[in-house]
């Protein structure tokens, strides 16, 4: 082999191996938390799903600010990292939330709703993030969480990077998302509320 083929190679292998040890590292880390947000003692009640990303926690943000905008129309909800979260409590709403890794939802979050016993007929919300393309990753799961049989009732997506909304530029990215996020859970409140 000739030596710059060989160094090329090299460099490739290297790529390779930092990106699956980041893939992993991200996938199966990050600090587990239970965050109540409204009146606990409320009828109405959803479990807000998400996989902790290590390295930036919008997603714990983006979530609750949409429990925020839940609790606007009486709902209680319960923000539960992966480990946390039970799958025997009975909830009215079901909002998944998956960080993109390579184009697609967190491992996590798709074994998660595989494996949930009780969705079928469930009115289930999904958010995806990313750093700026989540299409792939949105489809993925909007299509674990409807092979379910569960009740697809929304599905947004919320970045990172990209603009969350181009004629709100002047604003830091991050807070955008977050108002976004409050506000759809508002509006899903209140269409609940019908």
């Amino acid at each position: 082999m000739k030596p710059r083929i060989k160094v090329i190679a090299y460099v490739i292998g290297v790529i390779l191996f930092f990106w699956t040890g980041m893939t992993f590292w991200v996938q199966y880390t990050g600090e587990q938390q239970i965050v109540a947000v409204g009146d606990e003692s409320s009828p109405k009640k959803a479990l807000i799903i998400y996989n902790p990303d290590p390295i930036y926690n919008l997603d714990e943000q983006v979530c609750r600010s949409f429990a925020e905008g839940l609790s606007h129309h009486g709902f209680s909800a319960k923000i539960a990292t992966i480990e946390l979260a039970h799958k025997k409590e009975a909830y009215d709403l079901y909002v998944f939330f998956a960080n993109t890794y390579n184009w697609a939802p967190d491992w996590l979050i798709q074994q998660f709703i595989r494996d949930h016993p009780a969705l079928e007929g469930k009115m289930v919300v999904a958010i995806t993030m990313g750093a700026g393309e989540t299409t792939r990753s949105q489809r993925k799961l909007e299509s674990a969480i409807l092979a379910t049989d569960a009740l697809l009732i929304g599905s947004r997506t919320y970045w990172l990077l990209h603009p969350n909304n181009e004629s709100r530029m002047d604003e830091k990215n991050t807070d955008v998302a977050k108002d976004l996020a409050r506000a759809w859970g508002e509006s899903i409140g209140e269409k609940l509320l019908s």
